[in-house]
This record gives structure tokens, sequence and C-alpha cells, in this order.
């Protein structure tokens, strides 16, 4: 089939993401939605934090006494009490006067700033010396600085990280609206694939990529569901994959893509119900025999049956699509280093060339060492620190560029 070599670009590609929707929403308790995605803008209910708070231990004041305070010529206020944290202030500032206050202590009426204690000196027990002019709501938390009543705190399609989580449980939201966790068919496929409990004779393989994507799967944010092993036949595999798109959300293929079993992968797609072969072929490396469908509104890839073909593409492609499913509107950056290259690299133009490196520190500077090998060979990413990216329009790199480095978690 010469469609296959008619290969769409990456970018083409990761565009796709857009033919697809978010999966089903669902309630949680605030403190389960950590890395989930939110389903619906969060609102204020109320100001945050609500009350001038300060935010250092030393004194409330209105800060018009202080000014043209210094150490030549420090300003005298009386002390009119004390506020710890936790306490509402039952009494009023007076210009020239002042309250001690701990940190996020509210501050009494009459009082717009907080004098650091570093910066004043005790005369006696009812008076105090200031160094230091502080200007109005100097090291203070103004009631809406945070977030105002009725303002949109967290939008709809942002991942709830730690800090997200902590905003919603300030505002009092017990309970939040996220979007499911994204089901993820597996099925490995080939004669030459055994169970990793059995011994291969020769010819034969353990069924390394399910675990390897399994667990690519559960980084991006996705629930695997293992569908085994299936032999090449094609009514054998049309049945596991009607079985796996009733029950997930996305199906990963591993296996079937390579040149010798495309064909009948490519058959057994098209003859699904409502299914239209997107890609079929990306211009990476390594990944190119790379296949995508779209099953009803289910994405169906059939990944390269090399295991670091396979693990790149998800990385690389898969995982945006994963993103897509669980309904992040952000796009969710790689974590990248820049590091020195360790020596020349040929690529050929019209392709995206992903190379393993290995980081070491030489110095006062990150070098990154190629790892040359086949992408038949685990090792090569076990020993990966990170992806080196060389563009389609680049014919090579030479030693002692600086490089972007996609760092492997």
């Amino acid at each position: 089939m010469t469609s296959f070599f008619k290969v769409k670009s990456l970018d083409e590609v990761l565009g796709m993401t857009q033919l697809f929707s978010p999966v089903g929403i669902e309630e949680l308790h605030t403190r389960d939605a950590f890395s989930r995605v939110l389903a619906k803008d969060l609102i204020s209910g109320e100001n945050l934090p609500g009350f001038r708070r300060s935010c250092m231990d030393g004194y409330a004041v209105s800060a018009a006494s202080t000014f043209g305070a210094s150490e030549s010529g420090p300003a005298w206020l009386t002390l009119k009490g004390a506020i710890a944290m936790g306490d509402i202030p039952d009494f009023k500032l007076a210009p020239g006067e002042a309250a001690r206050i701990s940190t996020g202590g509210m501050l009494p009426a009459g009082a717009d700033a907080v004098v650091m204690v570093e910066h004043t000196e005790a005369v006696d027990e009812q008076s105090i010396e200031i160094y230091k002019s502080v200007a109005p709501l100097q090291h203070v938390i103004d009631v809406t600085e945070d977030f105002a009543k009725g303002q949109t705190v967290i939008e709809k399609g942002r991942l709830m990280r730690p800090q997200e989580i902590g905003l919603a449980a300030g505002l009092g939201h017990t309970r939040i609206r996220t979007y499911q966790v994204p089901k993820v068919g597996i099925i490995s496929t080939g004669d030459e694939v055994i169970p990793v409990d059995k011994t291969p004779e020769p010819g034969m393989v353990r069924d390394i990529n399910s675990y390897s994507l399994s667990a690519l799967v559960t980084q991006a944010g996705g629930e695997p569901v293992r569908y085994g092993i299936v032999k090449d036949d094609p009514r054998a595999l049309k049945s596991m994959c009607k079985k796996a798109l009733a029950h997930t959300d996305m199906v990963l293929l591993s296996g079937g893509s390579s040149v010798g079993t495309r064909d009948y992968t490519v058959e057994v797609l098209s003859d699904l119900p409502d299914t239209d072969i997107l890609v079929h072929g990306i211009s990476v490396s390594p990944g190119k025999p790379t296949i995508l469908a779209k099953s009803g509104h289910i994405p169906v890839w059939g990944l390269p049956g090399q295991v670091v073909s396979a693990m790149v593409v998800f990385q690389m492609v898969v995982t945006a699509f994963l993103h897509r499913l669980r309904g992040l509107s952000r796009p969710v950056f790689p974590v990248k280093t820049s590091a020195r290259l360790s020596r020349n690299l040929a690529s050929s133009q019209g392709r995206r060339d992903f190379v393993r490196v290995v980081l070491e520190q030489e110095g006062h500077e990150l070098v990154a060492r190629p790892i040359l090998g086949k992408s038949g060979l685990i090792r090569t990413m076990v020993q990966a620190d990170g992806l080196l990216e060389i563009g389609e329009h680049v014919e090579g790199l030479e030693k002692g560029s600086m490089v972007d480095i996609i760092l492997l978690k």
C-alpha cells in the first residue's frame, strides 16, 4: 500500500487533536482531585483573604505616621495593643499609634501598613521608635489581593496541581467537577510476542511494549487497560479492537504497523464501523510507521513494534491526544534543559529526529552525549536522560553547539 509512504508531518498530526473531545465529567471531593482536569470554571464566592492581614512580624501602623522616618530621625509611636494571628482587633489606631502584630494577623481599623520588627526599637512598654518609613499596604495583603468575590479563580481545562487544590480548599469548595480519567486499551500484536512470564524460544520476544506503554499512560494521566497479546490473525485482532473500543477512550495497538504487517492492520481498522484512517506514517525517526485512526469518537493508534519507536512516538505524539481526552485546554510543555553537544550528528531533511542522549556534568555545564543504537534496543531508553530533537529542515548539528534536551521523566 503506497499510501503508507505518504507521511504526515509531526505538526500536522498534532493538529488532529482537535478532532477528538474530552471524556465524561464527574464530581469529586477536592482532596481527591489532584492531577485531574477541572471541567467547570471555579468561581470565588468570597474575597480572599477577606481582611487586611500582615505579611510580617512587626507593628501595624498608619503609613502616614512613618513618613520621613530614618535612623537619624526616627518616628515615635505609641503602642495601642497587640494582635495575634486569629484575633479580631477591638480597637482602632489613631495617627501616631501602633500595634504589635504577628504574621497573618488582622490589621486594626486605622492601620494600612506594617513596619518590620527589624526596623523598630522599643523605648518602653508604651512606645517604640521606627527607623524606616513604609508605604500604604506595604507588608500587607489587602482584602481582595488574592481573589475578589465573583472572580473566576481556576478556569475550566486547568490541571489541578497542589496549588489549585489549596486554592479550592481555601475558598471553601469541598467538591469540584473534573473530567474523568481516560481509559486507554493496550493490545500487543504479533506471532513472535509471548507473555513476560514465559521463556522465549529463538525468534520470540517477551511483551515489553504493553508494560512500558502502560507506565507511559499512567505517567500521562490515563488509566491503562491491558488486553493481552493477539496473534497475527485479522479476525482475532478485529474482535479484540471491538472489545477495547466498547470499554475504553483510546486504543493502542503495539506492533502491526511495520512494513510486514501494516496492510492487514489498516484493513482491520478500516473494516471497523464508523472508522477512518487519519494517519499512515509520520515524518519522525524513530516512529515513522505509525497509524492513527478515528473510530467513532475514539483515537486508535497503530504503534511500531520496536520498543524505542513506540515509546518515543507515545511521548512526542500520543501524549498530546491523551491530554486532549483529559480535558486539558492549556498545553503541558515538556521540561527541557540546555546542554553542549559532544559530537557531530547527521540528520536527514524532511523528517524530525529524536536522538536519545545521556547528560553529564563537565565543570559548570551539561554535556549531551548521543546514545547510538537501533530502535529495538530498550537499553538506549534506559540509559537516556532525554531526547534531542533535530528539526525537519536541519541537515545536522555540530559538535560543541548548544542544544535543548527534552528530559525523560
